[in-house]
């Protein structure tokens, strides 16, 4: 997929959300088979605005607390890298790549920061 793919169109709503048929295999793949699924957000490894597919090899149970490192973090992060890359500040395949090998590392990158926004 290209750059221009991903900005020309918008992801469906219904994969803005990991499909229902695979959230419950998410957690059963990831040992948590009981898991309260409102305490968590299946998460796209990369998101579909960057790309990424509704497979279960992408989707991964991404808490939205208990850290603060959550799922709204990684949220603010992926509309970062889509706005960067649909503004030519950075190419696909890097923000897939960043985005997917360390989160985390990739947020303190384009936000400049430490912590995530917002914190003390």
């Amino acid at each position: 997929m290209a750059a221009r793919d991903v900005c020309l169109s918008e992801p469906s709503a219904d994969l803005r959300e990991a499909p229902k048929r695979l959230q419950r295999r998410v957690f059963e793949e990831y040992g948590m088979p009981n898991a309260r699924a409102e305490l968590y957000e299946v998460d796209y490894l990369i998101t579909p605005e960057l790309g990424g597919a509704a497979d279960l090899r992408n989707l991964w149970p991404e808490p939205y607390s208990d850290t603060v490192w959550n799922a709204r973090v990684k949220d603010a992060l992926e509309d970062r890298l889509h706005s960067m890359v649909c503004a030519g500040k950075l190419d696909l395949a890097t923000a897939q790549r960043e985005i997917s090998t360390d989160w985390i590392t990739a947020y303190k990158k384009y936000f400049r920061t430490n912590r995530p926004l917002g914190m003390n």
